[in-house]
């Protein structure tokens, strides 16, 4: 009986240890990230990075968020030290963090070095697929010693993940044009996570070759490419009014069936979990357009 309480003692010791030791991980940029202990005083500069860490379990250890950290609700009293792209680096090193959470693409590339310049710990984050979503809210977990809740989020959100993959496989391809901003018309390219929302749907993101992540067009680009489906974001739940400035282009495929729809950002551009959310709504809009378009079948749109 000594023996085997001496062995739960040595076994609760080093399980007690491994909690307090070392941690580590690669951030999405390749970089190893080391902290001598879990982290207990996160910030986190962007808003899908404060829904990852809620959704890792460490939503209490996060000190520090930026504007538009609207998720989940528990966020909003989350002290603000700036947007992100406009950090308030005096407040942020009076944090006193452990851990500094970037988005490379949002906050811009040069932010990592300068913030380790000041002393600070940072993981950067810039997920390009869905799949990388799963594995950043692991990561995150690893670092706030929040290992098992995000390994059952993660694993949650790769089996819903999974369930679109199969129910979207093998279906007709349609021609998508997404505008995440009007003035100036925006839009993605290939690489970028609303891209691969898209094709997961199996839809073919037209400006996928184009050179930028988020690249400025013009209409008559965009009519060139005859999308049958024109996806709006920007404007949160509410329909934008500037979707309903492509009516006036009537041998567009996209307006010939009615195919203007909308999706609230914070379900599409986020990286977050909410974004599968997205996903399935960009599904349903892409079936509904093949059912017009297998009725009516439309002709390519003369060059301009």
């Amino acid at each position: 009986m000594r023996r085997l309480k001496l062995t739960l003692l040595i076994i609760l010791s080093f399980a007690s240890a491994g909690l307090r030791g070392e941690v580590m991980v690669k951030d999405d940029l390749g970089n190893s990230v080391r902290l001598e202990r879990p982290a207990t005083r996160i910030v986190s500069l962007a808003p899908h990075l404060t829904e990852m860490v809620f959704a890792a379990g460490a939503g209490d250890k996060l000190i520090g968020v930026v504007s538009y950290s609207d998720y989940p609700p528990a966020a909003l009293d989350i002290p603000i030290i700036g947007s992100y792209n406009s950090i308030n680096y005096e407040a942020l090193v009076a944090l006193q963090s452990d851990l500094v959470l970037i988005w490379n693409s949002g906050n811009g590339e040069a932010l990592a070095e300068r913030l380790e310049s000041l002393g600070l710990t940072v993981f950067v984050s810039e997920p390009k697929r869905l799949p990388d979503i799963a594995r950043s809210i692991n990561k995150i977990g690893i670092l706030s010693g929040t290992v098992a809740a995000a390994e059952k989020a993660a694993q949650k959100y790769l089996t819903r993940y999974q369930a679109l993959v199969s129910n979207n496989g093998n279906k007709a391809p349609v021609n998508v044009f997404i505008e995440v901003w009007h003035e100036p018309m925006m839009t993605v390219n290939g690489t970028h996570i609303i891209s691969d929302s898209i094709e997961l749907c199996g839809g073919v993101n037209i400006f996928a070759e184009a050179l930028p992540l988020v690249p400025r067009i013009n209409v008559e680009s965009v009519v060139r490419g005859n999308p049958d489906v024109i996806v709006a974001t920007g404007m949160a739940d509410e329909r934008p009014e500037w979707l309903d400035d492509w009516l006036i282009w009537d041998d567009v495929s996209a307006v010939k069936s009615n195919s203007l729809h909308a999706i609230n950002p914070g379900l599409i551009g986020r990286h977050s979990p909410r974004i599968l959310q997205g996903v399935t709504q960009l599904c349903d809009y892409f079936d509904r357009a093949r059912e017009i378009l297998a009725m009516n079948p439309i002709k390519p749109v003369d060059g301009l």
